[in-house]
Order: C-alpha cells, then structure tokens, then sequence
C-alpha cells in the first residue's frame, strides 16, 4: 500500500514558505557562488512548547535527546520548570509544544523539517562546555550544568519570528545574557560577541553531508545587542531542558531578530573588538544582514515580511517592528 502524508494545514511546504520558492532559488543562488546543493537557514528558527506537555518529556520518547534530557532533569533539581518573568507577556496563544518542536530548521541535521527531528536526537548532550575567550578580563571553559546551578535561571514567554515568514510564541527558560557576561568582565575594547555552534559530522548528518556550508555555524551581536535585558541564554523551554532540535544543550535567544540569530548548541562565546562575520551574512550578503532585525517595512529580496503565519493555526498576523519588542531595543539603532 502506498503511504500518503497529509500535512495539517498550518505546515507551510519550502515552496510556500517564501514566495519564490526559498528552496529552489536560494539553491540556485548558492551554485552560483560555487556552493551545490544549498538549503535555507543552517541553525536558524527554533521551536517551542505546550504546557499540557509533561515536564521533560521532548517530542521523540525513547531517544537518545530524551535521554539527556530527563538525565539533565535529575542533575539540576529544582531548576526546571522556573519562575515566569511576568515582564514578558504574550498577545497570542503559545504554540503547542508537539506543533513546533516538529517544524523546525537546524540544518546541521539536515534541510528536512520532518526529519531532522530524528536526525536530531543523535546529538549527545553530555558533558557539554563553552569556551569563553577573546577580550575579557576571565576567560575560561563553563560546563552547562554549572551555568543552570549557579546563575538566576528563569521562564519567559517570548514572541518568535522565522524569516520563512512563520512564527511561534514559545516560553523559554535561561539566564539573562547580560548576568553572564558580567561574570567574564569584557575589556573596555570589546564591542561585539562571537557565538560558534559545535562541529560533530560524526553525530550531524548535515554537517557531514552538506560540506558547501562553511560548518559550524557561528553568529554575532554587538556588545549593547548582548547585554539588553532581552537576550537569553538559553537552557530550556517550557519546564525541561532544550530537547536536540531546539538547540540543546545551550543557545542564545533574541526576540527581536530573525530566528537565524538565536544561534543553537553554542560551544564557544568570543568577545571582539572587531564585528565578526556571521554565517548567513558571509553567504548572502544581499539578503542576510548583520543586524536581521525583524522589520515589517523591510521585504526580504524575494518575499514580503510584512506578514506572518502562526504554527499550529492558519492564522496569518501583521509582523510587528521589532517583532514587538521597540520598547526594549529601539534605542539600540537610533
């Protein structure tokens, strides 16, 4: 018998996702710099979560990420689920955890929505350090668990925007990004932060397969952009530690930009005096910026923004300067 998928409404198809067709073009736009066989955003828009959903159970029981996940759980009593931040509230219904936790792009795994969930999974978890260095006055190498343990973690409910022109309203749980680094002491000559996600092609099929992409996948913000109150360093969401595909075990999260900025499985943070280049920046410098604030007024070169669909719904919303978020960052662009 022939086994038929239909996809629920609100999955939007590559060829739908962007008006063009993302996929097609942005391959054709990557074969012409020399780079075959291109997909969309490596390491880019993340998931999120249901609070019907049990604490630490991710969307793929019996895997490996499950694992880690529920191990992570017993290692850090007490810390998930964490006190909601009532600053930070929503204007939409949070998108189910199953919904989201399935639609998902972390190209490390591979450019299918669908299975890079599974893909995912095979990523191991723990132990798991950041090495922090460059222009700071303490550098050194911080276990993840440590972080959790030692530092204020708490749940936020923050909007999320895709540049494919969906999004979701997910509750992360972190630490204040600006908590952190006022840990580190930067020197007063670092003006921007370098964040490299892992390189395992033997765990990550995309990386091990998809070698026209300048693995791994490394982001940056301006020092301002890091230390407002909005940017989280991420550990969790919705009660339980990240499961693979959201970026497991730590990554950061900045509301107000394009989901390709919230890089995943950070391994290393570098403070610069210079800005750094960024993956998708390098690759396509007409499309992606180094800012890639969320800007309903500013189309991507071959699709509109102004607009958005939610995950889980057919819902299509007005996308929000700043993805909602002017009153915290506006001042950073004046």
């Amino acid at each position: 018998m022939t086994y038929i998928r239909k996809r629920p409404g609100w999955q939007i198809p590559e060829s739908e996702a962007a008006s063009e067709g993302v996929f097609g073009a942005r391959r054709r736009f990557l074969e012409a710099l020399g780079l075959a066989g291109a997909g969309l955003l490596a390491g880019s828009c993340a998931g999120a979560a249901d609070k019907s959903a049990p604490a630490g159970a991710p969307p793929v029981p019996g895997s490996k990420g499950q694992g880690a996940v529920l191990a992570a759980m017993q290692a850090l009593p007490g810390r998930y689920p964490a006190a909601r931040n009532a600053r930070f509230t929503l204007d939409r219904p949070i998108t189910p955890e199953e919904t989201a936790a399935r639609y998902n792009n972390f190209y490390e795994f591979g450019n299918d929505k669908d299975a890079l969930v599974t893909q995912a999974q095979e990523l191991t978890l723990r132990p798991w350090t950041v090495r922090v260095d460059g222009l700071v006055e303490k550098p050194g190498v911080w276990d993840v668990d440590t972080i959790v343990r030692t530092m204020p973690v708490e749940e936020r409910l923050y909007r999320h925007r895709c540049v494919e022109r969906w999004s979701m309203a997910v509750p992360w749980t972190g630490v204040p990004f600006k908590a952190f680094v006022e840990r580190l002491r930067p020197l007063s000559s670092a003006k921007f932060v370098k964040f490299v996600c892992f390189l395992r092609p033997e765990e990550a099929i995309g990386q091990r397969r998809d070698t026209w992409y300048p693995w791994p996948y490394y982001e940056g913000l301006s020092i301002p952009e890091a230390i407002n109150e909005l940017t989280l360093l991420t550990t969790g969401v919705y009660g339980h530690p990240l499961p693979p595909q959201h970026g497991a075990p730590i990554r950061i999260v900045t509301p107000w930009k394009y989901g390709y900025k919230s890089i995943k499985s950070i391994v290393k943070i570098e403070f610069t005096a210079t800005q750094p280049g960024t993956f998708w920046n390098d690759l396509q410098p007409l499309e992606y910026g180094f800012e890639s604030n969320v800007d309903p007024t500013k189309p991507h070169p071959r699709w509109s923004q102004a607009r958005e669909q939610m995950l889980g719904t057919d819902v299509m919303r007005p996308t929000l300067p700043y993805n909602g978020y002017g009153e915290w960052v506006a001042g950073l662009y004046a």
